[in-house]
């Protein structure tokens, strides 16, 4: 623990209970997806969230226009996940629509164990390079000391300059890992809204 007279107290997470312990702190109250093996450890911490619902969808594809519906909505960054392999493949159609009409969403998908990356293992697909010309940024987390900084610019990213889509993909063996952090970085910030001058048009 921090010495008395700091603010800042040593946590100890899993990867899958700092994933949302991170989202909470962005602020997110609802996310939608399916749950499928390479994602459960996330599903399970989402279990013991007492700020995030988790809305079920009938497929990924909808889970992802789910979220777009979200962000539409609220004008900020919404949340899908998926699992590996064809949960992941299902989520494109709505992902590349929201890249296409500026829509601000993290998507984070489950990946299969590290060592079995480039193994062809079952359910293995890879996401990364699926998701590079649909999204505006995308990331493959290989260490759990990476994720913080990854879901804080996953955010900046999805709603500065054109807002537009995020993908997180996130090996099982990631999700599982234990850590422990005294800091965090701070939320991804909103992009200021430029104020309209008339005397500025003329």
């Amino acid at each position: 623990m921090a010495s008395s007279g700091t603010t800042t107290q040593t946590q100890r997470f899993t990867g899958a209970q700092l994933i949302v312990h991170l989202l909470e702190r962005q602020g997110i109250t609802m996310v939608t997806g399916i749950p499928g093996g390479t994602v459960l450890p996330l599903y399970d911490a989402l279990s013991q969230s007492k700020q995030i619902r988790h809305i079920l969808a009938r497929h990924e594809q909808g889970a992802g226009f789910i979220a777009q519906g979200m962000a539409r909505t609220h004008g900020k960054p919404a949340v899908c996940m998926a699992c590996s392999g064809p949960g992941a493949t299902n989520l494109v159609t709505a992902i590349a629509d929201a890249r296409l009409d500026s829509i601000p969403l993290v998507c984070i998908t489950g990946q299969v164990a590290s060592s079995l990356i480039g193994t062809d293992a079952f359910q293995e697909v890879d996401t990364y390079g699926i998701s590079i010309p649909i999204t505006k940024h995308n990331y493959l987390v290989r260490n759990i000391n990476e994720l913080p900084q990854v879901i804080a610019d996953a955010f900046r990213i999805a709603q500065s300059g054109r807002p537009g889509p995020v993908w997180i993909d996130i090996p099982k063996d990631v999700q599982t890992a234990e850590i422990e952090i005294s800091e965090l970085p701070e939320p991804g910030g909103r992009a200021p809204t430029p104020e309209f001058s008339a005397e500025s048009v003329e």
